[in-house]
């Protein structure tokens, strides 16, 4: 099983059993989305003497979790399952890391990306707009896939701009995903 050196950063205890199954790993859990100022200055040590990886689920919550510990810790890394990687197996609960297949996280985890918030902006607007990215019919549908491929979840045109920047994407990984996402015939006509 593979050991992962840094403290991954989950919402509760169901995603620490389940990370647990798919790779050796420490984990901090942050209790939901509720993180106060004491589990941020733990967060901090953490970050500084192991490292972190922010690994939360794929709604609005987990996602705002992730901004709030960015913020707070420069340099953190983070780790992404889609949304149908997270969808629980019964009718009832809510999607999440819990749910993910020991497969899923492990392909999250060797897709691991470091903010580098200072580092020069390699896309624009025009780039969404010009590959249909944003404000067309497919556009949503488009930013999922590329995100999926690109290993940076998914984000409204705004916020897939600044992941696409602050994860340094570099121009022919998003070029080649673009390509794959044309051939499976995901255009704007």
């Amino acid at each position: 099983m593979q050991k992962i050196k840094e403290v991954i950063v989950v919402e509760g205890k169901d995603d620490t059993k389940r990370i647990q199954m798919a790779v050796a790993a420490d984990t901090f859990e942050t209790n939901g989305s509720a993180l106060d100022e004491a589990g941020l200055a733990q967060l901090k040590q953490l970050q500084k003497t192991r490292g972190l990886i922010v690994f939360t689920d794929p709604d609005f919550n987990g996602e705002r979790l992730r901004k709030m510990i960015s913020q707070a810790i420069p340099g953190v890394k983070h780790a992404f399952i889609r949304r149908d990687q997270g969808v629980p197996s019964q009718a009832h609960g809510s999607l999440g890391v819990e749910h993910a297949s020991p497969a899923a996280i492990q392909a999250a985890l060797a897709q691991v990306y470091t903010e580098v918030p200072s580092a020069p902006a390699e896309f624009s607007v025009a780039d969404l707009q010009s590959n249909d990215l944003m404000g067309g019919k497919t556009a949503r549908q488009r930013r999922e896939r590329l995100g999926q491929l690109l290993g940076i979840g998914y984000g409204n045109a705004k916020q897939f701009l600044v992941r696409l920047n602050l994860f340094q994407i570099k121009r022919d990984h998003f070029v080649a995903a673009l390509k794959q996402i044309n051939q499976e015939g995901q255009r704007d006509e």
